[in-house]
């Protein structure tokens, strides 16, 4: 039987929580919360806790789905720094710009934009990000919030339509929990959609929130002010630490920015990606189809090309850290046993009623503390399948509760993969975009739990 460490797992997410509010930096708190936890696995030996970091740090950088991850945010930041440099996500701004007016239509834009590229969470956290923060800037929207937004309507989105990358994981994990009463994945996916109050609420909430149309409070009322009083859109921390600040306007003075040197890179991607099912194939033909595009314009030449291919890799590599780092901290949870002791916890005796917003609330915050999404939803659809029908529990309002909780993971967890990717393409740091959105993001955790609550006892 795999060794616990009961409560004392919880030590290293409180530790990088702590840190994250006393240093404000990101890699610092999680590596510590890293350190942590081997310290405890290697019961105090120096000799034993080096050798397990190592060990952990081969696992990740030698696994599979890690590289993949890695491919894919390192070629997003080469696709994103060739579509920078071809003046297309000038152009598409400027394009924007034609029929956004005002800062109201602004953050709306950013909001609209976000649900239409629901394909993939990485790709919308990555290309809404870069394709709306000049836009915003111009009228005064604070970085913060613009990470918000797209966060906000980058795992929600994808979790709540069933044509996603979500949709395509989620249902299999249904249907081989025994969840879908008979229909296909896919079918029951979509039965548990409606069910799904997070990612919905979360959605919906964000223009109420922007707009200002529910009041703002917390830090992010502050970044707001700051950005509309002084046109500052960035904090005092996320400039220190910003690599370079976009100047594409002056490097395309006189020049003609086109959109479609944008637009055709990013339809590609989401194109080739619901065809294939995987993303880093439509980021390689983005590319390829980038060196076709923009060398018959002069935009650049055949070592350009390749010059700004590296130098989006190089941008992007504080981000691979990080998600290293992220994924290291996953083994020491796996290690200390940290998911089996919550669930086992939460769920030994549960009155049915009561099982939905139980399954929402713990599965929801196990995602925040861990940091792991689908592998969590791996884990959970099993237990929580076959434990709602044996209580007679409606198995989709449990399939959404369990999707829900993981989506909201992924839209707060200061080391999750999105949040990440998101804090990079808006250039704010990880701990800005936590302290800021946290206060908001709690609202529709707070209504759903309730909502899971009611409808425990309605079903």
């Amino acid at each position: 039987m795999e060794e616990t460490y009961g409560i004392i797992s919880l030590i290293p997410i409180v530790v990088i929580i702590v840190m994250a509010v006393i240093t404000k930096k990101t890699f610092v708190s999680i590596f510590v919360g890293v350190a942590v936890g081997y310290i405890i696995l290697g019961g105090g030996s120096i000799a034993s806790t080096f050798n397990q970091f190592l060990d952990g740090l081969y696992t990740v950088t030698t696994d599979a789905d890690t590289v993949w991850v890695l491919l894919l945010c390192g070629l997003f930041g080469s696709l994103i720094a060739l579509m920078e440099k071809s003046g297309g996500v000038l152009g598409f701004s400027n394009l924007a710009q034609k029929v956004i007016k005002s800062r109201r239509a602004s953050i709306l834009g950013a909001w609209i934009l976000g649900i239409i590229t629901f394909v993939d969470d990485y790709l919308n956290c990555l290309a809404v990000g870069a394709a709306t923060r000049s836009l915003t800037d111009k009228y005064r929207v604070s970085r913060e919030m613009l990470a918000y937004i797209v966060n906000s309507t980058g795992v929600t989105v994808c979790a709540i339509v069933p044509f996603s990358t979500w949709g395509a994981f989620m249902s299999a994990q249904m249907e081989k929990a025994g969840m879908t009463e008979g229909m296909t994945a896919i079918g029951g996916y979509m039965s548990a959609i409606p069910f799904m109050l997070y990612g919905w609420l979360a959605v919906i909430l964000v223009p109420f929130f922007a707009l200002n149309i529910l009041p703002q409070f917390g830090p992010m009322k502050k970044a707001e002010q700051r950005a509309i009083e002084t046109g500052e859109v960035f904090s005092e921390i996320s400039k220190s630490e910003l690599i370079e600040l976009p100047e594409e306007e002056k490097a395309f003075e006189g020049k003609k920015c086109r959109a479609i040197n944008f637009v055709l890179p990013i339809l590609v991607v989401a194109i080739v990606t619901v065809v294939t099912e995987d993303i880093l194939v439509g980021l390689f033909l983005a590319l390829a189809l980038c060196f076709v595009m923009y060398l018959p314009q002069r935009l650049m030449n055949f070592t350009q090309y390749f010059d700004y291919v590296i130098k989006g890799l190089v941008d992007m590599f504080p981000v691979l850290i990080l998600i290293i780092m992220a994924y290291t901290l996953m083994e020491v949870n796996s290690g200390l046993g940290l998911t089996p002791f919550v669930i086992d916890t939460a769920l030994k005796t549960l009155n049915p009623a009561l099982l939905p917003v139980t399954v929402f609330v713990v599965i929801a915050l196990l995602s925040f503390a861990s940091g792991s999404f689908w592998g969590l939803a791996a884990i959970s659809f099993p237990i929580v399948g076959p434990l709602a029908i044996a209580l007679g529990v409606n198995p989709f309002l449990c399939a959404g509760a369990v999707v829900s909780a993981v989506a909201f993971g992924g839209h707060i967890c200061i080391y999750s993969d999105t949040v990440i990717l998101t804090s990079a393409s808006t250039q704010v740091t990880n701990v800005d975009y936590f302290r800021t959105s946290l206060p908001l993001v709690l609202v529709p955790f707070v209504l759903s739990a309730i909502g899971f609550l009611i409808l425990g006892f309605v079903m």
